[in-house]
């Protein structure tokens, strides 16, 4: 087996029964790429979280037309969005790192406007709520009701300033995402505000960057349950805040706050 040389771009996708939309989202990010030659060596890190389709076999049938590289881990069992994440940033070997969705609802032309704002002590996270007139699919009012009333209680609880910490499209520094591997809890779909947070606790800059995005259907977040354990996790990172504060950084310090 050859040895997996580091890249400057690692794009993390977690992938659940995802085989129908995985292919069309390859080839766009292949294609975008290939003519970004700018951007250097790139990865693609799909994380199958136990799907029951075809999401891993699609995967790995990909075949990238430029230098574009797929690589593709496998759950056995379903454990949850953010462990998908966890694994994936895990395995990437990029000198940055984007967190983006399966589906593209945030294009993924729009790293042209993370990367500006990037650095080594800096997470960039695309927003739907700093310029909504990016906007090109609104999603349906009671989603947008539902994120608005969550994310009123992460900025009073642990984010204040930040307006959308659930938009699936983030751009990390290579090492603070493996570093950040190592101490996330959170396997549900909160895991971007653990993420966040522990950022905020290291002493990293976080800049909410307006990105174009439109609603995709056929989401995998079920409103009822998955706001219900949202709501709990957020609950819980607040309590492991204030009682024994979040851990600090594994391999570059970072306050404990």
């Amino acid at each position: 087996m050859s040895e997996i040389q580091p890249c400057a771009f690692s794009v993390v996708i977690p992938a659940f029964n995802e085989a129908d939309r995985l292919p069309k989202t390859l080839e766009r990010i292949d294609r975008f790429f290939l003519e970004a030659e700018d951007l250097g060596p790139v990865e693609i890190v799909i994380v199958d979280d136990g799907s029951s389709d075809r999401t891993s076999e699609v995967s790995d049938a990909f075949r990238a037309s430029g230098g574009l590289t797929v690589r593709v881990f496998r759950h056995r069992h379903n454990q949850g969005k953010g462990a998908a994440v966890r694994t994936g940033f895990q395995h990437s070997r990029g000198q940055s790192v984007l967190l983006s969705d399966a589906d593209l609802a945030a294009p993924i032309a729009g790293i042209h406007r993370l990367i500006p704002a990037s650095g080594d002590s800096t997470v960039v996270i695309g927003s739907r709520a700093v310029d909504r007139t990016l906007l090109f699919e609104p999603q349906p009012r009671y989603r947008d009701l539902m994120g608005r009333t969550f994310n009123l209680m992460v900025r009073a609880l642990l984010l204040p300033g930040i307006f959308d910490t659930q938009c699936g499209f983030k751009l990390f520094p290579g090492r603070i995402a493996r570093s950040l591997a190592t101490v996330q809890e959170i396997n549900g779909f909160a895991y971007d505000v653990e993420l966040l947070a522990v950022s905020l606790a290291w002493g990293l800059n976080i800049i909410e960057v307006g990105v174009p995005w439109g609603h995709v259907e056929a989401s995998r977040v079920l409103p009822g349950r998955h706001s219900a354990q949202m709501f709990r996790d957020l609950l819980k990172i607040t309590l492991r805040r204030w009682t024994n504060g979040l851990p600090q950084d594994p391999q570059g310090g970072g306050s404990r706050g």
